[in-house]
């Protein structure tokens, strides 16, 4: 009986793009995309060029990735396991589409992105954040990426503000693109099924990009967002907080030799700038980009920095 249910898998997972013997490992996140209409409807929300150098991470058996090079100019594949770059091989052997492909065997949060013109991906979820974050702050900047995402995940990067999963990931990454939830995709369209529901979402990266610096934006988003309900008042008062920020201070006073009081005191400098920013009881849930652009400045103009 086992014998007759591995066999009966393995044919199946032929005919859905798996080769035969391989199991997939889920906790490398590897959801194979077995549907041929969500992977044409990617593809076309892609509007790939014949002239595109196309970033595919995780690729899998290569169900995208087929359909993209017959559109493209060439595909990049990155894939961590070497069974399926095996597969991926056999897939396009001895086809016009093999020398258009070029697979980099490794985790791509550890290597250099190569140059591309735009991404499509069905990406292993558990690497979504670091991932987005490593295209936004790619050079030279790409046209667009379309990714698939855990449904909540992909809700969260469109989220604005006053929703309940606004929050750090919302506001960071529309600083820098604008994103677009396109299209949901249930758990059933992939091999294995995932526990959870997906969804695509297209990023366009904001060329030219904000004339701020991210380290910093991020060091203060993250401070109002820890605890996004709280007054800011109250989440510039953690000791953390006050500790960091006297310390950046100090700093900067040294490099431009200014004199520092022996009665200063950090809390009463922040909590002056909140106030004369009128941001003192706004709370992080209902602040748009622009408030804590001005936030920013409003610190950085009295000497406070995040980084």
């Amino acid at each position: 009986m086992p014998k007759a249910k591995a066999e009966r898998r393995a044919r199946q997972q032929r005919r859905e793009g798996g080769g035969a013997g391989v199991v997939f490992n889920t906790g490398l996140g590897q959801h194979v995309l077995k549907n041929p209409l969500v992977v044409n409807s990617i593809v076309d929300k892609a509007a790939l060029r014949p002239t595109d150098v196309v970033l595919e991470v995780g690729p899998g058996t290569g169900n995208l990735t087929v359909k993209m090079l017959e559109k493209v100019k060439k595909v990049i594949a990155c894939e961590l396991d070497t069974r399926l770059v095996g597969e991926l091989h056999k897939r396009v052997q001895g086809t016009c589409l093999a020398n258009k492909l070029e697979i980099k065997v490794g985790d791509v949060l550890k290597s250099d992105l190569p140059f591309f013109d735009a991404c499509v991906a069905n990406l292993p979820y558990q690497i979504s954040s670091p991932f987005v974050f490593k295209l936004l702050l790619h050079r030279p900047f790409f046209r667009c990426a379309i990714l698939m995402f855990q449904r909540e995940f992909a809700l969260r990067l469109v989220a604005k503000p006053g929703s309940k999963l606004y929050c750090r990931l919302s506001i960071n990454t529309q600083l820098l693109a604008r994103v677009d939830h396109l299209m949901k995709v249930g758990k059933n369209n992939f091999r294995p099924p995932p526990k959870v529901e997906s969804s695509v979402v297209r990023i366009e990266p904001k060329n030219p990009p904000p004339p701020i610096n991210f380290q910093e934006w991020d060091g203060l988003v993250r401070i109002a967002f820890v605890r996004k309900n709280k007054t800011l008042s109250a989440a510039f008062k953690s000791s953390a907080v006050e500790q960091l920020l006297d310390h950046n201070y100090r700093i900067h006073c040294s490099v431009h030799n200014t004199e520092i009081p022996e009665n200063f005191k950090i809390v009463e400098k922040i909590q002056t700038v909140l106030k004369n920013t009128g941001y003192s009881e706004k709370r992080a849930r209902s602040m748009d980009i622009d408030d804590f652009i001005r936030l920013l400045h409003g610190f950085n103009s009295e000497g406070i920095h995040f980084s």
